[in-house]
């Protein structure tokens, strides 16, 4: 007995499996049916290895478009035109540039486009051209390549790897078994002082205390001294003002003497003149009579009774 075929539900499969082989191989190959393009030209002086049709170009990490043509510049073949359509819409500037960028380690190259700030206008079409040209700019790698080209070119390189030779030479040199038997030594003595800062490490800490509230006591005392700075100023002001008063009243003072002795000169050399000269005679004559009383009271003192009666006789001697 035949079995029964359900051709309804095997046509379904069959136009479900159509339809998504045919969305796998649209997603595979990336085909424009995204919405309409612009197209644009770009000029690159260095080599486009790794750069095929329908590849990528980003803006500023952004899928834009695809590389739809890579050839020779017809009228400059050192340059390689490349022709990019990319998402109408996309804010392509006059200041944009176009840049090859490798895919990290597979090689595979995309354009990426950079720059445009917002007060640049759009780019559009030139006379004679026949879409926009957006200018190019050099990879990472080419730049690197440039560089290193320059270095190996360069005269000043051969005489750098001489100096690093002799460099080599000389440094190898310095470390011969002499400097290598020192440093071994040097290493010694670093770990012999290690040792002993660890031996006397709790004796190490105990100072750092004692440092730390000395520290502590020198913080006080400052604080104590900014408290006290402004009463000490304020009494230094006050001396230093008694100190010029009375700078002033001894100038005043010695103006005053020295006023009294111009209006009182002439008395003072006629004292200096005639009164101190008699001064002295009269000086003289008290120091005579000084001694002369003293005489008398010295004799007074010895016969006291010669006051009344006056001066004993002498005794005679014989034959008197």
């Amino acid at each position: 007995m035949e079995p029964k075929v359900n051709y309804m539900i095997v046509g379904l499969f069959v136009v479900l499996l159509g339809v998504a082989l045919l969305g796998g191989i649209l997603w595979l190959s990336r085909t424009d049916y995204r919405g309409v393009y612009d197209r644009y030209y770009t000029y690159m002086t260095e080599s486009v290895s790794g750069l095929s049709t329908d590849a990528s170009v980003k803006y500023r990490g952004v899928d834009v478009g695809r590389v739809k043509e890579i050839m020779l510049d017809p009228a400059n073949p050192e340059q390689v035109r490349l022709a990019l359509d990319l998402v109408r819409g996309t804010p392509v500037k006059e200041n944009t540039v176009a840049v090859l960028e490798t895919q990290g380690l597979t090689g595979l190259t995309t354009v990426n486009l950079t720059g445009g700030t917002r007060d640049s206008p759009l780019l559009t079409a030139k006379p004679g051209e026949t879409y926009p040209v957006i200018k190019s700019g050099s990879s990472f790698y080419f730049r690197l390549d440039n560089a290193l080209s320059s270095i190996l070119t360069d005269e000043a390189f051969p005489r750098l790897l001489a100096n690093l030779n002799g460099l080599t030479q000389e440094a190898r040199g310095a470390v011969d078994e002499q400097n290598r038997a020192a440093l071994k030594q040097i290493l010694a003595d670093l770990a012999k002082v290690t040792h002993t800062l660890a031996v006397r490490r709790v004796e190490l800490d105990d100072s750092v205390l004692r440092a730390n509230k000395a520290l502590g006591s020198f913080a006080a005392l400052g604080e104590k001294m900014d408290k006290q700075l402004p009463e000490i100023m304020e009494q230094t002001r006050m001396s230093l003002r008694a100190f010029e008063n009375m700078s002033r009243d001894i100038a005043r003072t010695s103006a005053s003497l020295d006023s009294m002795l111009d209006s009182n000169r002439s008395n003072i050399e006629q004292f200096t003149g005639q009164t101190l000269a008699e001064t002295g005679v009269l000086v003289s004559d008290l120091r005579q009579l000084t001694a002369k009383l003293q005489g008398l009271a010295e004799e007074l003192e010895r016969e006291p009774r010669a006051l009344i009666f006056g001066r004993a006789r002498p005794t005679r001697g014989p034959g008197e």
